[in-house]
């Protein structure tokens, strides 16, 4: 299990930079411990190159086995969808125990450990969230609360360490 809620701490002076043809804001600094639900590999959508994987992540009782044997996680187009026949916790608490994780990573090393996660791990992201913008206007903003859900719900994240099991944080 990953009993802890994510991490979050504010940016005091946050400093632009760019990266991948994309302006990137630092919005806070972002530490998670999380069991993977459901894991999304993208090619061919507009965010691809700056974010090819998506994790749908949970914490608490959203990451007991005991709990998530009664719910389908499932994941596509960006978005992460749970269904239950019996809600085995109060539904709050599957919304704010739960995210969809855009996952942009800040390296080649980075790039391949989140390659080497399967869901069902325990898995700690180490980065920022972010809001970026590219030259041709598309941008994304990350949300900054665990307590929002559906649409802009989800977690942008500058990705600068990983840990899994058999990988040290690098």
């Amino acid at each position: 299990m990953a009993p802890n809620t994510p991490i979050q701490t504010e940016i005091q002076s946050p400093v632009k930079f760019e990266f991948k043809g994309a302006t990137f804001t630092p919005l806070a600094n972002f530490d998670i411990t999380a069991k993977v639900l459901g894991i999304e590999n993208y090619r061919f959508d507009s965010s691809a190159e700056l974010s090819p994987v998506d994790f749908a992540m949970g914490w608490g009782k959203m990451s007991d086995e005991s709990v998530l044997k009664s719910i389908e996680i499932t994941q596509s187009g960006r978005w992460y969808r749970w269904r239950t026949g019996k809600l085995p916790i109060p539904r709050r608490e599957i919304e704010t125990n739960s995210a969809n994780m855009h996952l942009i990573p800040a390296s080649d090393d980075v790039e391949s450990d989140l390659e080497e996660v399967e869901t069902g791990q325990v898995v700690r992201l180490v980065g920022k969230l972010v809001e970026l913008v590219k030259p041709n206007g598309w941008h994304w903003k990350s949300s900054l609360t665990r307590n929002d859900s559906g649409a802009h719900a989800c977690e942008v994240i500058f990705v600068e360490k990983v840990q899994v099991p058999d990988l040290s944080l690098k």
